[in-house]
């Protein structure tokens, strides 16, 4: 772990202004986490994997640099890296696996045309080495100098399109050259280009799972990207470069990064003077003399619908070429998103980790639809979106449920709705009877493992969030357990039984709590039946979980026990899935032998952790599985330990930092969500229950605008008396004036508005009276 002086001038170098801000917005750095680095990480599933660029709050445009268009490395760039290969209108951020999108590469160049970008350590391209220092991003806005072209850069983002501006040298073979052929993780395997007059371009961009893509393409995402681009200079030296890629040619990743392929690329023929072409690798320049300083600016619309989308998102966002406007209009989107939270008393450093934490938690579920309203279904067809609606994409279940949906839940529960309208949608669009599980470009991935969306619904009917067919909804939440579940032998067998029959039977309680709701009282009962699944891989003389085969026989214990990674786990072991039974804390504590055994089993859990949190066989905060335990002290009698551990957390897997910033992937807002809650002294244990545990807070005063679908917002405001850093316990708590007996409060607490106030102290205490 680096030196907290290193940390400290980190965060200056990269937020680049001073540590007076004022508002929210001005703490922002969106450099935090942005490294793929899997040997910082100490794991192959690397860092944060953050993008760095331009967005907007939910926005279909991520304009953001890219240094890495192969591996695992699904945000296309990586802090560590020393060269840019391009610019893209789309990307993903925070995501493990191999990503997608990185769609419509755009690189200002002088010099001869080189039409392939070359490799980070390697074969030379179009890629150029860049100045770190001239580096700077905040909300909407990103900026950097290519040394090779002595290029200046700069980006900023409307939602569905956006604005660059690049300023040249003198020179007299200038250019701006488009990759039409490029995505994160593969390739899109047809393209068209055409140039309808001295200002202006179109296509559009098809990528399918031939061309790798999410998973390497085995997470099935088909779609088309359609642009439309105006130039401030005329299109006078324009041309069009077309790769030569046989028809029989593999085209996943491992395929397009390989030599043979690149030479494919490097000796495409290009044509000055074209201009329209469709073909399988397609790129498109315009060529210019440049004068000193010359600023060439462009403008892109994008669309998943149509090349007209694509015309009117632009034209009904930038108009003209005022590139502070559209900065400082992103600004105040964000400026609007933030101000549903704030916080006062603790550090610069804490506020800006905090506020970034949220910034992030609001890149997706990102728009799919145009300005009009329009977007793609499953089923190819275009519809148009009704009423308050917005069709919604990049659903990570298995990871988001925990921490993202119940804070989207308080702040934002329009996007909690849209999603599951859309995940209802969708299911009927492909005539399938369940519930995606990772969905991504209305794609079926079939990413991780559960049922998330069950887990999703179930909450937010609970809270009132019910704006979409609610009887369909439960269809497919029946149709989600039935198909993907533990069945009648109530376990999952194989080598990920412990993972899978821990989270079907969360899902299964999540399904029983819809029921109650909804009157389905026969149902419920057994549902909640099926939720006490976990029991059936429970060894009374491991004393812990294990897997069976499917005559339910336990599989061979390993011989480093509950501490072996992907024994009956996915991405863990049975030491951190073990902990997941939130629906039923006081069951998992009997079959431990009481809840003081499970206090001192989790408090070696947790004393076993390193202090960077960094991964581990323990509390592993890099990922998901363990991110309700620090709360379940609660449960069982000894809150003192759930605010120690989470504080902890907060203050040492958090950083305002690049490699330090975040332990793990941000998984689509996940890691940063649990921040956002845990930091303000809130978090669920099971959410589909409507009830957070309280925790102690980073900060002195936290402001929520607690939102309601009709647009309502109440004032929910937690207090921390006697604030400091070492007052880490909560000697009293009073909600509205009223004493509380248990470190717990609902949803409908907040929803009324109101106060919680906490009493803070440095010694622990766990009966309040």
């Amino acid at each position: 772990m680096k030196s907290i002086t290193y940390i400290f001038l980190a965060g200056i170098l990269l937020i680049g202004k001073s540590c007076k801000q004022d508002a929210p917005i001005d703490y922002i750095n969106p450099f935090i986490g942005s490294s793929t680095s899997v040997g910082a990480a100490g794991i192959y599933h690397g860092l944060g994997k953050t993008i760095p660029g331009a967005t907007t709050p939910f926005g279909m445009v991520q304009l953001s640099p890219n240094t890495i268009t192969g591996g695992d490395n699904g945000s296309g760039y990586s802090y560590e890296h020393q060269t840019i290969e391009g610019f893209a209108m789309t990307q993903m951020s925070g995501v493990g696996w191999f990503g997608d999108l990185g769609n419509f590469l755009v690189m200002p160049t002088t010099g001869p045309l080189q039409p392939q970008a070359g490799k980070e350590n390697g074969r030379a391209g179009y890629r150029s080495r860049y100045d770190k220092k001239s580096e700077k991003a905040s909300a909407g806005w990103y900026e950097v100098h290519l040394s090779d072209y002595n290029i200046g850069v700069e980006l900023a983002a409307a939602p569905h399109s956006g604005m660059m501006r690049f300023t040249f040298p003198q020179h007299q073979e200038s250019r701006i050259q488009i990759d039409l052929a490029r995505r994160v993780g593969g390739t899109s395997t047809e393209q068209k280009i055409q140039v309808l007059d001295e200002h202006h371009i179109s296509g559009w961009m098809k990528c399918t799972p031939e061309g790798g893509g999410w998973g390497d393409g085995e997470g099935q995402s088909d779609y088309t990207v359609y642009f439309y681009a105006e130039f401030s200079k005329p299109l006078t030296g324009v041309g069009v470069w077309e790769a030569h890629i046989p028809d029989t040619a593999k085209r996943n990743r491992e395929n397009v990064q390989a030599n043979y392929y690149q030479d494919w690329i490097a000796n495409a023929t290009v044509e000055p003077g074209r201009t329209q072409a469709q073909g399988k690798h397609l790129g498109f320049y315009t060529s210019f003399d440049t004068q000193a300083d010359e600023q060439v600016l462009m403008k892109v619309g994008i669309s998943f619908v149509d090349e007209n989308g694509a015309m009117h998102n632009l034209k009904s966002e930038i108009a003209d070429w005022d590139m502070d406007a559209v900065h400082q209009r992103a600004r105040g989107l964000w400026a609007t998103a933030l101000d549903k939270m704030k916080v006062s008393g603790g550090t610069d450093e804490e506020k800006t980790i905090f506020y970034t934490a949220l910034y992030r938690t609001m890149i997706d579920p990102r728009t799919l639809q145009d300005v009009d309203g329009r977007y793609p279904t499953g089923n190819g067809q275009i519809r148009t979106a009704e009423g308050s609606h917005t069709r919604r994409t990049i659903f990570s279940g298995w990871d988001v449920f925990r921490s993202q949906f119940p804070l989207q839940t308080i702040i934002n529960p329009r996007v909690v709705n849209d999603v599951l309208h859309s995940l209802i949608d969708l299911a009927g669009e492909k005539q399938l009877n369940y519930f995606e599980r990772w969905e991504i470009m209305n794609a079926y991935s079939g990413c991780m493992i559960g049922n998330p969306a069950v887990n999703v619904l179930a909450e937010a009917y609970a809270k009132n969030i019910r704006d979409y067919d609610v009887n369909k909804a439960y269809e497919l939440a029946v149709g989600s357990v039935n198909t993907f579940g533990n069945g009648e032998q109530m376990f999952s067998p194989g080598k990920l039984g412990i993972s899978l029959t821990l989270e079907y039977a969360y899902s299964e309680w999540c399904l029983a709590m819809l029921e109650k709701q909804l009157g389905k009282h026969d149902a419920a009962a057994q549902s909640l039946q099926r939720a006490q699944a976990y029991k059936t891989i429970f060894d009374p003389e491991k004393k812990w979980f294990r897997p069976k085969d499917k005559n339910g026989t336990f599989l061979p214990w390993p011989t480093n026990g509950r501490e072996a990674h992907w024994y009956g786990t996915i991405e863990s072991n049975p030491y951190q899935q073990g902990w997941f039974v939130p629906h039923d804390v006081n069951g998992l504590a009997a079959l431990l032998g009481g809840k003081d055994s499970m206090i001192n089993d989790l408090n070696h859990f947790f004393e076993q952790t390193p202090i960077n949190f960094s991964w581990n066989d323990y509390y592993n905060h890099a990922n998901e599985p363990v991110h309700h335990v620090p709360f379940m002290f609660n449960k069982l009698g000894k809150p003192s330990l759930t605010q120690k551990w989470s504080k902890l957390i907060c203050r040492q897997a958090y950083r305002n930092a690049v490699e330090e910033g975040l332990v793990g992937n941000e998984d689509v807002g996940q890691m940063s969500a649990w921040y956002v809650l845990a930091a303000s002294g809130l978090h669920p244990i099971a959410p589909a229950d409507g009830t957070y545990e309280i925790t102690s807070p980073i900060f002195e005063k936290i402001q929520m605008q607690v939102g309601s679908l009709d647009g309502s917002t109440r004032e929910f405001r937690i207090i921390a008396k006697n604030h400091d850093a070492d007052n880490t316990y909560i000697s009293s708590a009073v909600l509205n004036g009223k004493p509380l007996r248990q470190m717990t409060i609902t949803h409908d607490d907040l929803l009324a508005g109101g106060e919680l106030v906490l009493q803070m102290s440095d010694k622990p205490k766990d009966i309040y009276e």
